[in-house]
């Protein structure tokens, strides 16, 4: 019997935006992943920054494991910054670094996203050489806004 878990996540208020790009072998592998795995979003613990990064179609989010909110009854670890793809860019060349929006909900979210680039490639690298990309039933996510109380 497969156990499915169910996670939530809070979105906080936004404190920067800015256009980065990654290369075009991680966005890549991203995709690789998530049409191997057959489900709109994978998970990727990222255990040596204890961060969890979800990724889907449209953006990657990665949470603070360890950062816990509660709002209306609702529990959930929070987004510290998030990668968000463009569907208008064309993409002529696999190898070509590939732009997104970078946005970031908390202080040191950039200095985060720096060290991210490679933690994060790594734990994809980590998840494919052990298979568990077949393995393991999809956990439920769900994001909520989490505005600053006014």
């Amino acid at each position: 019997m497969v156990r499915v878990v169910s996670e939530t996540f809070f979105r906080p208020d936004e404190i920067a935006r800015e256009q980065v790009t990654i290369s075009g072998a991680l966005f890549n592998r991203c995709r690789l992943l998530l049409a191997r795995r057959g489900c709109d979003y994978v998970f990727v613990p990222i255990r040596s920054a204890q961060i969890l990064a979800v990724l889907d179609s449209q953006e990657i989010i990665f949470v603070d494991g360890l950062a816990y909110a509660v709002r209306d009854g609702e529990g959930g670890r929070l987004i510290v910054l998030a990668w968000v793809f463009s569907d208008t860019w064309p993409r002529d060349n696999l190898n070509r670094p590939v732009p997104l929006e970078l946005l970031l909900y908390r202080s040191d979210a950039r200095e985060l996203h720096d060290r991210l680039i490679g933690e994060f490639d790594n734990a994809l690298e980590q998840l494919e050489r052990r298979g568990v990309v077949d393995e393991v039933e999809a956990p439920r996510k769900k994001v909520l806004r989490l505005p600053s109380d006014p």
